[in-house]
């Protein structure tokens, strides 16, 4: 089949200008069959005549028949291409004319009209302002609190689209809609349910929303996507769990929920912003010592059986994790230490680079330097000072300087301290400490004053 398409466009124009209303659902009936054929500019041109029949005119006296096959055909044009037709759809007037049809409507009008307005929001971002502006986020969720089935799946689909709309955000927060939105992030399809998640994670930036959003159950919903979603799904489910764990509130939940296994597969992955939303969501977690414990477990298998990648991202986490002040040495008591001298020989420059860093940070606490020293650290070191590697030497300088105030350690450690990179590093840690110190001193006069002022 090879039609005339001009010719077939100018018969269509002027059956819809004269034909009876039986004529006229006829020819766009066949022209929604045909439009997977068509060329794009000839189903254009149909857009503004159809969008007509939908308008509300004063004098238009459309029947639901002829409505119905005006937005069937609407959405199979709004199909092809690569979203311009959706975006032409937008302009005419014709997605405003289905945002007024809709809350009247049911049955199959409401089904087809659902449908096309998914296909208009998934494949014209400009269609979105539209209908945010135009009253359809309310027309949403209001269909939404009394549909069920496939109306609602593409309902949902259709709100996650919006949601990424900092207006339609904040209008779900005022209008109650917040838990379409939870709801939307656990069905249907895995761009939707990103979509939802992503905006989930915007909007819990703020102590009020994240309240809200973790009261309706997200974060078991997020844990869910971090485990069964598509490799960009779980980036933006992984992220949005790290700013909900920013509240303490929240991080025992978080973890209960079962996503600490779930972030160290993210760091065994290949995909290098994963390991950081994972090594962030780490650092928070392990504010809370049993889960700091748990962490620890996971990186110490990671140390063993991971890739170069993920073992630096380990170390890295590693490197956090020594400064925090729990009841116990977490590092110290998972066996991690061993394994980060063992890697210190590693053939990758950035595992090294990580993994000493980690150690100089570890030699701060007294009984993780004693595990150090009881593990051979202090000969590697010292061989290290030997390095190429700038890094390398000055991350082994700034141990070994933590293990020159211990008189069990001073004399073999006496014997480097001329070095050049020994001392650079120990004027320039003098430097930073001088530097904290009158800070904490300025902090302390300010209280001071601040109080003979109140006084």
């Amino acid at each position: 089949m090879n039609p005339n398409w001009e010719e077939a466009l100018n018969h269509f124009e002027m059956v819809i200008d004269s034909g009876t209303e039986a004529i006229r659902i006829k020819a766009i009936i066949k022209l929604a069959q045909l439009s997977s054929h068509g060329p794009e500019y000839i189903l254009g041109h149909t857009v503004p005549v159809l969008a007509n029949l939908i308008a509300d005119h004063t004098s238009n006296s459309s029947s639901l028949s002829l409505e119905g096959a005006v937005v069937y055909c609407l959405k199979c044009i709004a199909r092809q291409g690569d979203g311009r037709l959706a975006a032409e759809i937008g302009q005419s007037g014709a997605l405003n004319s289905i945002l007024r049809l809709l809350p009247d409507s049911d049955g199959s009008f409401q089904r087809v009209a659902v449908k096309c307005l998914w296909y208009l929001v998934n494949l014209g971002n400009d269609n979105r302002d539209v209908v945010a502006m135009n009253g359809g986020l309310e027309i949403i969720v209001n269909m939404l609190n009394s549909s069920a089935g496939s109306v609602r799946r593409y309902l949902l689909e259709i709100l996650s689209a919006l949601s990424l709309l900092r207006v339609v955000r904040r209008g779900l927060v005022s209008s109650g809609g917040l838990r379409f939105l939870v709801e939307a992030a656990s069905c249907g399809n895995m761009l939707s349910r990103e979509r939802a998640c992503q905006a989930i994670g915007l909007l819990a930036v703020t102590r009020q929303a994240r309240r809200m959003v973790v009261d309706l159950g997200v974060i078991p919903v997020l844990v869910e996507l971090l485990r069964v979603g598509d490799s960009a799904t779980k980036l933006v489910a992984g992220n949005s769990l790290g700013v909900i764990s920013a509240h303490i509130d929240y991080i025992g939940l978080v973890a209960q929920a079962g996503a600490i296994p779930l972030f160290a597969e993210l760091i065994q992955g290949t995909e290098p912003l994963g390991q950081e939303v994972a090594e962030d969501a780490f650092c928070l977690l392990a504010v809370a010592e049993a889960n700091a414990v748990s962490i620890a477990e996971h990186l110490v298998r990671i140390l063993r059986e991971g890739n170069d990648e993920a073992k630096a991202a380990a170390a890295n986490v590693i490197w956090d994790l020594s400064g925090y002040k729990h009841s116990v040495s977490v590092v110290r008591n998972s066996g991690a230490i061993p394994l980060l001298l063992e890697l210190v020989r590693s053939q990758s420059s950035e595992v090294r680079e990580t993994v000493t860093g980690a150690i100089a940070q570890l030699s701060y606490n007294p009984g993780d330097r004693e595990a150090l020293m009881e593990s051979g650290a202090v000969p590697l070191l010292l061989e290290l000072l030997h390095e190429d590697s700038q890094e390398l030497r000055d991350n082994a300088a700034e141990a070994l300087i933590n293990f020159y105030e211990d008189p069990m350690q001073h004399e073999i450690i006496s014997e480097v301290v001329n070095h050049p990179t020994f001392q650079s590093m120990q004027d320039r840690l003098t430097r930073i400490r001088a530097s904290d110190d009158q800070t904490a001193r300025s902090m302390r006069r300010m209280t001071i004053e601040q109080l003979a002022r109140v006084s």
